[in-house]
């Protein structure tokens, strides 16, 4: 395989994708169960189970709305049966009707004009199972890096996050950028504290204003409910990890930016405009975050942690890095990468970099992650407004 390339799916908008899903999205929470029986059913679907849908107003609408959106719209995603109930805030039609826009295959299925659960389950197999065969029919093309949108993510840090995996992602976003592809920072909480040296390498004043603004706002949150947002990050395993500040745990996940500028600040779940580095706000919640970045549109992840974790998406195959090597043997079978040897001394991060660099053509070509062949297909809305 040729170096920094990779087989993927050309879709009807231009995008490439990495996988080829078939999606059940369930737009409310009640159409979540029914969802996932129908994954259960036809081979080749993949769905989420989620706690939205109805009763939000405002800018949560907005934001939950764009998510489901973004999701569907994903490149890993061949087709989408959108799964409503019929009375919900957000309605089935009106998502689709974005997603339809992509020009890619989307269909409605409601559990109350079918006339009850077990008649929805039918007519959204039926759908899905059409659409299973048409997508098996579509065949990879040779793609450059340019394509790609990586998502970086790092959970459950410790001491070592800082000094090997992080720079090692970090090394892997300037090369993706440098091929003209899209590195998206995120985690706005765990990069309070080091906001001044990104603002500092932002592309124009507005960048950088931004980018103050988005960590003054989250911040403010914290205030707004009378707590300190230091007292639940780091968490009790970062600092068992050995972490011992929020602005320790800051300044290792800032290396994952790489040292390019930053092109631009883009809100929870929104695609990027601009190509190279972007900064999405969100929050330090692990599966928040990565579901804002799938939904943002990258079709793969790498994801750093010292102390451990299963995390994945059903969307974006997720590339789990281990910052140590005890790690590594210890969670063999949720672990892709071990940039322990960097603090071993027997690799350098430049090294690690071109063996995920190797990683990402691998499993952007087919290759399964840990977090896929475990079915770790998790899902989680930011929500910043209450529901009514």
């Amino acid at each position: 395989m040729e170096k920094n390339k990779f087989w993927g799916y050309r879709r009807a908008d231009g995008k490439v994708g990495v996988r080829n899903h078939v999606l059940i999205l369930p737009t409310i929470t009640c159409a979540t169960q029914a969802a996932r029986q129908i994954t259960e059913l036809v081979h080749g679907t993949v769905s989420f189970i989620h706690q939205h849908g109805c009763t939000q107003v405002g800018v949560d609408y907005e934001q939950t709305f764009r998510t489901f959106v973004g999701i569907g719209a994903n490149p890993n995603v061949y087709g989408v049966v959108v799964l409503g109930l019929g009375c919900e805030t957000h309605q089935a039609k009106t998502v689709a009707g974005e997603l339809a826009k992509t020009n890619k295959p989307v269909e409605v299925v409601s559990i109350q004009d079918e006339g009850g659960t077990l008649d929805a389950i039918a007519q959204g197999s039926k759908i899905a199972a059409r659409m299973v065969q048409e997508a098996s029919a579509q065949t990879r093309e040779l793609c450059d890096f340019s394509e790609l949108i990586i998502g970086t993510e790092c959970g459950g840090s410790d001491a070592c996050s800082g000094l090997s995996a992080n720079p090692a992602v970090g090394y892997v976003s300037d090369s993706i950028i440098e091929d003209g592809g899209t590195a998206i920072l995120a985690e706005t909480t765990e990069l309070i504290g080091a906001e001044h040296l990104l603002a500092e390498r932002a592309a124009d004043d507005r960048v950088a204003q931004k980018a103050r603004a988005v960590i003054k706002a989250m911040e403010n949150r914290s205030l707004q409910m009378g707590v300190d947002i230091r007292t639940g990050n780091p968490t009790p395993g970062n600092r068992k990890g050995g972490l011992s500040t929020l602005e320790e745990k800051s300044l290792g996940a800032a290396t994952k930016a790489g040292s390019t500028a930053l092109q631009e600040v883009l809100d929870y779940a929104e695609a990027p405009t601009k190509k190279g580095l972007v900064w999405m706000d969100t929050p330090g919640q692990d599966i928040e975050q990565l579901t804002g970045m799938t939904a943002g549109g990258a079709q793969i992840v790498l994801f750093t942690t010292g102390r451990g974790t299963p995390t994945g998406s059903p969307i974006a195959p997720t590339i789990k890095i281990s910052t140590n090597s005890a790690l590594s043997e210890k969670m063999a079978e949720n672990m892709d990468v071990n940039a322990g040897t960097i603090i071993e001394g027997k690799e350098s991060i430049e090294e690690v970099g071109t063996r995920i660099l190797n990683e990402i053509s691998q499993v952007s070509s087919g290759k399964l992650t840990k977090a896929e062949i475990l079915k770790q297909h998790d899902f989680g809305i930011w929500r910043i407004g209450p529901t009514f």
